[in-house]
């Protein structure tokens, strides 16, 4: 990759089970291919400081986590995952691949939780600026068949939320593919070969269109 090339800001979204991880991969090969360097990470997390934060989000405990500290703690994580990581990258003209981003915080804590969406705006131009993803993959599966896929690993916090959570949750994130057009919905109850094919050509798509 060249310096001509200006980084670009890559996310994968969608519930638990869905297969973001091997699909990420599916993205970054493509990307490896044409020769871009790929900065791969994942929230909340992709720091140090920022995985701790992350632990504190997922862990069970015996005192449960307010609503607010929820949302805070995930902007907070983005905050320090932004400074030390995301934007350095793009400056020095790598793509960024993430596993997930502000699209998480309107579907989990926004329609999952129920906070208004204009709450999260506020702190998504806060901690953001004018930072956005330009192109986000949201893998796609209904409730049932993403709880099933899950079923034989320990739960952290989220994945112990009830199926009409994750529905809210799942609602969200195709609403808001509505009005993003950055937004691209995968089916991810496909086969694994047929999600990898859709992956693919949306990537090579956006190559062609954007380098």
């Amino acid at each position: 990759m060249t310096d001509k090339i200006p980084g670009r800001f890559i996310t994968l979204e969608g519930t638990e089970g869905v297969g973001k991880s091997t699909n990420l991969r599916q993205v970054v090969e493509c990307l490896e291919s044409v020769g871009i360097t790929v900065v791969v990470t994942r929230e909340p997390g992709g720091t140090p400081l920022a995985e701790e934060i992350r632990q504190i989000l997922l862990d069970v405990r015996e005192e449960s986590m307010a609503n607010m500290t929820e949302l805070l703690l995930v902007f907070a994580a983005r905050a320090q995952h932004l400074d030390q990581l995301i934007r350095p990258a793009l400056a020095a003209g790598s793509w960024v691949v993430c596993d997930r981003f502000t699209d998480a915080t309107y579907a989990y804590q926004g329609g999952g939780r129920g906070f208004d969406t204009g709450m999260i705006g506020q702190l998504e131009n806060l901690v953001q600026g004018n930072l956005r993803p330009d192109l986000t993959l949201y893998l796609d599966v209904p409730v049932e068949i993403a709880a099933a896929r899950i079923a034989d690993r320990e739960h952290d916090r989220f994945e112990r939320e009830q199926s009409v959570f994750f529905q809210k949750v799942r609602n969200s994130y195709l609403k808001l593919a509505e009005v993003e057009s950055r937004i691209r919905i995968i089916d991810a109850g496909q086969e694994l070969s047929a999600v990898q094919h859709d992956v693919r050509l949306i990537v090579n798509d956006y190559l062609r269109q954007h380098r």
